[in-house]
């Protein structure tokens, strides 16, 4: 093998043919199975290697697993772990029968400080790396807030869920609490939705989950939160609002889902829905459930009036 062999290799280029001759007097030369394991994960690993032949794959869990990334010919590896002297942070194996040339982390250091070029394209090499690491974080952070939205959010209706309304509302209780200020909540029913499902059809049954959602959403104010509560019931929560001006608030929501035409994708027309409202103010010292259970039995005094109504819970009443 003669110096211009290495002129294919990106780690090489700029360096001089005599620095060249000397890395390859004092190289060797290896040749590797398929599959066989070059660096193990977790080890120290003190050589630079140039592939000349083959392939290798980068494995992150065990050598058996499908390579995240692949080396050809006039590449390198190995050398992030002789510049920081720490453990392989993942397996090398010969992906296919492979020839290298191995550069001991003694003529590593020597090229590094007779060659300008080689350390600038080290650092070139670092560069990349950190920028790909970069991509990689941002992706992942993206990925962890689509799930994390994913897991707030109803996969139906597109307004938050259960799990939202949870952590959500405890918080802002024991906020209203603390600070003395106003708090109001309605739960909401859609009225006769069991027997229109089963006399529509399931896929109409979600239609009009869907679009009471959008009506709720539609018809309330910017600091109103509106969450599905399970299966075809609702809750609104009015910040810094009395139950009075809550119950005006909700008996516009009430009206807007009464007067909505029902149409599904297909332009089939179905017929309108109404709801039965509950509203709750929170007490001092009420808790979470004592509020919900408070705007549930008013609802429930609702829909026992004749439904497609808004009902006022009393915190005090006895079967709170």
């Amino acid at each position: 093998m003669d110096a211009e062999t290495l002129d294919g290799f990106a780690m090489l280029e700029g360096v001089g043919l005599t620095a060249r001759r000397e890395l390859l007097a004092a190289a060797k030369q290896r040749e590797l199975a398929a599959r066989e394991v070059l660096i193990e994960r977790g080890a120290r690993n003190a050589s630079m290697y140039l592939v000349l032949e083959g392939e290798l794959g980068v494995h992150l869990d065990a050598p058996d697993d499908d390579p995240v990334a692949v080396i050809g010919p006039g590449e390198t590896v190995g050398e992030l772990s002789v510049l920081d002297g720490s453990e392989a942070s993942a397996f090398v194996t010969a992906k296919t029968e492979a020839r290298l040339l191995e550069i001991t982390e003694e003529d590593f250091w020597q090229l590094t400080n007779v060659s300008h070029a080689f350390a600038v394209n080290l650092l070139l090499k670092l560069a990349a790396r950190l920028r790909a690491n970069n991509a990689q974080v941002s992706k992942n952070v993206q990925k962890r807030r689509q799930y994390e939205r994913a897991a707030m959010f109803d996969g139906l209706t597109g307004i938050h869920n259960r799990r939202w309304l949870d952590e959500t509302l405890h918080r802002m209780v024991e906020r209203h609490q603390r600070g003395g200020s106003d708090l109001s909540l309605s739960l909401i029913d859609i009225d006769h939705f069991k027997s229109f499902n089963d006399t529509y059809g399931h896929a109409a049954g979600d239609h009009v989950l869907t679009v009471v959602a959008a009506v709720l959403s539609a018809n309330l104010r910017p600091t109103d939160l509106v969450a599905r509560f399970g299966g075809e019931e609702f809750v609104i929560i009015f910040p810094d609002t009395q139950v009075a001006d809550a119950a005006v608030a909700a008996e516009r929501v009430r009206e807007a889902v009464a007067a909505e035409e029902l149409v599904m994708p297909d332009g089939t027309a179905l017929p309108s829905v109404t709801i039965s409202m509950g509203v709750s103010q929170l007490a001092p010292g009420m808790s979470v459930p004592e509020l919900l259970k408070t705007a549930d039995l008013a609802m429930y005094r609702a829909k026992q009036a004749g439904r497609n109504r808004v009902t006022v819970g009393d915190a005090y009443d006895p079967d709170a």
